[in-house]
Order: structure tokens, then sequence, then C-alpha cells
């Protein structure tokens, strides 16, 4: 299967989830805590795929885009906003990688535990249903991890997003 069939299953499944979920996600056009302060690890594949979404971008955003990933290089961060954000806004969000179209939904893991966005400790997503210690909703029941997901396929090497650019 290719990447972009791979991806219109992907976002079907997903779409299911954050509808059925959709009165504990407060997920909204300029909430961008989820890009902000993170490692964003990519595949190959997935890098190339952003890259096409910043090739069709105008000039002056390429140009914000790698002002961006020279200050994240430069500064040598782990955890960084994405170059990607604009006026708290994805300038590639139809390109954007597995991580970002997973983040905001609560699923369980191979291992049973509920993995809960990080949002939740900021009050947003499904903090109205978890106590700081349970959670009283039913999670989606499969590992949307990132990773997970990324093993099951071979997308090729794994790096965070800015390394892909030294």
């Amino acid at each position: 299967m290719d990447y972009i069939s791979f991806l219109k299953q992907l976002d079907t499944k997903l779409f299911g989830y954050f509808k059925r979920d959709k009165d504990k996600i407060k997920c909204h056009k300029g909430c961008s805590l989820c890009c902000q302060n993170a490692d964003f690890p990519l595949s190959f594949v997935e890098m190339n795929y952003l890259m096409k979404g910043f090739l069709i971008l105008d000039k002056k955003v390429h140009d914000i885009i790698r002002e961006n990933i020279r200050t994240i290089i430069k500064n040598g961060q782990n955890n960084y906003t994405c170059p990607f954000l604009i006026n708290n806004s994805c300038s590639v969000y139809d390109y954007r990688p597995i991580i970002c179209r997973v983040h905001g939904l609560a699923y369980k893991r191979t291992d049973g535990i509920v993995n809960l966005p990080e949002c939740v400790n900021s009050g947003l997503n499904y903090s109205d249903n978890f106590d700081g210690n349970t959670v009283d909703f039913e999670a989606a029941d499969e590992d949307l991890n990132p990773i997970a997901i990324r093993n099951n396929l071979n997308f090729g090497e794994v790096r965070p997003m800015v390394k892909w650019f030294n």
C-alpha cells in the first residue's frame, strides 16, 4: 500500500474516533499547544510527504519556515515549536505527519494503559473525564501511538524533524 492510500485509511479511522469523542475534544483551529515545545519524530516517507506540502506554499511562507528551522538548529533545541506552525496554524495541514494526525485522541496502548494527549494537563482534551488517575470514558481500543503505527509499515528511517534538515 502506498503512503497516500495508507493516510486515507488512517484519516477515515481517526475521523471516526474524533467524531465519537467530540464532546471530550477541545481541539480547534488556532489551538496549537500540541505543536509547541515538542520533539517531532518523522520517518523518511513522512518527511518527503511533508516537503511536498512545503513546495506548494508561497515564497513568503517558505522564508518564514526556513528561518524557523535555522533558529531551531542554531539553538540546538530538542523540544521546539514546529517550524511549519505559522500564526498558530499548520501551514502544511493536509501533509502533516502521523504524530499530528493522531494527536488529541485518547487510546489504549498494547499494554492496556490509556494514553491521553498531553493537553489533558492544560484543561483541554479529555480533561473533564480524567481526575488525574482514572478516566471515565472508553478510549479508542487500538494502539494509535505513531511509533506503533510506523512499526507495522516500512516508512524508512525515523529522525527528529529538524535532523532531516541538517
